[in-house]
């Protein structure tokens, strides 16, 4: 069988079991254990197996009773790897993966390592399932470098080279191999060398590098002959036929493709020859595997009364351990809930000082403003009038002016219309006079340009008028949002309307620019809507924002309306 080498192994643990009392039998020597599993080992490196199958039988069971999980992996594996020397290939494999689930419970990886590269080869080379031998190869390759046995990894990346190559995944393969070549004469074992010329040469045949296939072919056939690697001997033969026929040399293709029949005729013989000298152990194949099965059911029969017993301490200690558990997580739970209650108001009253503090300053600036327009309107911009009225008037009277008073005239002028500006930027005369929706008109109007253009819309009466404090504080949370549209939205259309529903004013303000993403707080903050959401809750109303990156941006206000107070005139009876 091609690159069959069967990885024997034998776990000794330095560090001693811990010893059980089973329905009152006495443990076995974990010592006596070690030895029979050695014995059985040495039993089957000299092909005596029947003697070593019985041997890992006792060495088996005794493991099992000692519960120890690298003994009962190491006895399977050899038990496995006599059923592979006899060719039973399906009790191999299952024996096998017995050994590999108790190794898994282990932190053995050398014997993980051997288990899983064993399983590959039947995979590969029996049952020609080159997927998951290829998969156990890589599982085996994972251990070797991770115990760092460049031994071991050289001889499995061959076995993964020949999968490969098997399946004409050769590109696949190459890596492993050039490994391989790197390696092989410092890591390798001299067993494989006859495949690894073999390997080459499959290679260079599929590059159709007909020098160097011929080469290699021919190396691995010489190294065959010379020594005792029959198997690979045939395979380098059936491979060196299919290069021969390839390339057009019927005849010899024809002589080595006999010589693979010969020797593998021979190997075929050799198989039975083994097998006529274990006849005994053919019929009983069957027999062992359930006295196998049989030792490990009892023990667990026998472990499982000695764990029910056992497990009602447990249970009762367990509940006790739970009741006080739930008893601590329920004082902790009322603890940590009564300091979150205490958390969430000291945090309910810090929020409701910090907004009455920023409404106080919103309040206070909104009155400075009042007073400062009114003062501005009401005295400079009355008296900067009136000083142009007379100086006016004495231009007029004077035919002959100088520059100075002329220029005196401008410099008037010019400080009468920033006066008049500033006290419109401070209280737009439009929010006096006429009202919110004609200053919101202007506004829309003032803000447009070439770049964005702001579009007015409602459906309302313009003469309506609520309370004066209540529209100068609509005003500017408008007009706040204005500026950010300007600033941040890189928009080039935005719509603000305003309609009344159920006595509260709803206003929306929609632009097609960038958007955000509105979901994250710390952009919300970026915007400078702390100010705008005091005010709103000033005024008991609400904002909805809704954005999304490219999409534009949408903001949604609703305020309870606040009217004018009616002034009630007296009336006097008349005598």
């Amino acid at each position: 069988m091609l690159l069959k080498h069967i990885l024997i192994l034998l776990l000794f643990v330095s560090n001693s079991s811990s010893f059980s009392i089973l329905a009152q039998t006495k443990l076995p020597s974990k010592n006596d254990a070690i030895s029979i599993a050695k014995e059985a080992n040495e039993l089957l490196k000299k092909g005596n197996y029947e003697k070593s199958l019985i041997k890992s039988r006792v060495a088996l069971n005794m493991a099992i009773r000692l519960k120890d999980n690298n003994l009962i992996a190491g006895s399977y594996n050899t038990i496995a790897a006599n059923f592979d020397q006899l060719s039973e290939t399906d009790k191999a494999f299952y024996y096998y993966n017995k050994g590999l689930i108790y190794a898994n419970k282990t932190n053995n990886d050398v014997l993980k390592n051997w288990l899983n590269n064993n399983l590959g080869n039947i995979y590969c080379f029996d049952k020609k399932q080159y997927e998951k031998g290829i998969f156990y190869y890589k599982k085996s390759l994972q251990y070797s470098t991770k115990i760092k046995d460049s031994a071991q990894i050289v001889f499995t990346k061959l076995n993964l080279t020949w999968a490969y190559f098997d399946i004409n995944r050769y590109e696949e393969g190459l890596p492993y191999l050039k490994y391989i070549n790197k390696h092989h004469k410092r890591y390798g074992d001299i067993s494989t060398i006859v495949a690894l010329n073999m390997l080459n040469g499959m290679y260079y045949n599929y590059k159709n590098d007909v020098k160097a296939a011929d080469f290699y072919f021919k190396t691995a056939i010489k190294l065959g002959n010379a020594g005792n690697e029959k198997s690979d001997l045939s395979y380098s033969h059936y491979e060196f036929s299919k290069f021969l026929l390839k390339n057009g040399d019927y005849e010899n293709a024809y002589k080595n493709l006999a010589l693979f029949n010969k020797i593998t005729d021979e190997l075929n013989n050799e198989e039975k020859i083994n097998k006529a000298n274990v006849a005994g152990i053919n019929l009983q194949i069957d027999e062992y595997k359930r006295e196998i099965d049989k030792i490990e059911n009892e023990f667990k029969t026998k472990e499982s009364a000695l764990l029910q017993e056992q497990s009602k301490n447990k249970k009762i200690v367990i509940v006790l351990i739970a009741i006080l558990l739930l008893l601590f997580f329920l004082f902790y739970f009322y603890s940590q809930n009564a300091q979150l209650r205490h958390k969430n108001k000291l945090k309910d009253l810090r929020s409701k000082v910090q907004e009455n503090l920023i409404n106080a300053s919103i309040n206070g600036q909104e009155l400075e403003r009042k007073k400062i327009a009114s003062f501005l309107h009401d005295n400079i911009s009355a008296l900067l009038s009136s000083a142009g009225m007379h100086l006016h008037a004495c231009i007029s009277q004077n035919q002959s002016t100088s520059k100075e008073i002329i220029k005196t005239k401008a410099i008037l002028e010019e400080a009468h219309d920033q006066v008049r500006d500033l006290s419109h930027e401070l209280m737009p005369s439009l929010l006096a006079r006429f009202g919110l929706f004609d200053a919101l008109d202007d506004l829309c109007e003032k803000n447009s340009s070439s770049i964005l253009h702001f579009e007015y819309s409602s459906s309302l009466n313009r003469k309506t008028r609520y309370d004066e404090d209540f529209e100068i504080k609509i005003y500017f949370i408008i007009m706040e949002l204005l500026n950010n549209t300007i600033k941040h939205s890189e928009a080039g259309q935005a719509k603000l309307s305003i309609q009344e529903n159920n006595e509260s004013l709803q206003i929306t303000i929609i632009d097609n620019g960038k958007g955000f993403d509105s979901t994250k707080f710390h952009i919300l903050e970026g915007f400078g809507l702390n100010q705008i959401k005091a005010r709103l809750n000033y005024l008991r109303g609400t904002v909805e924002i809704n954005s999304k990156p490219n999409l534009g941006t949408s903001i949604t206000i609703n305020v309870p309306i606040t009217y004018q107070k009616k002034i009630i005139k007296p009336v006097f009876q008349s005598q």
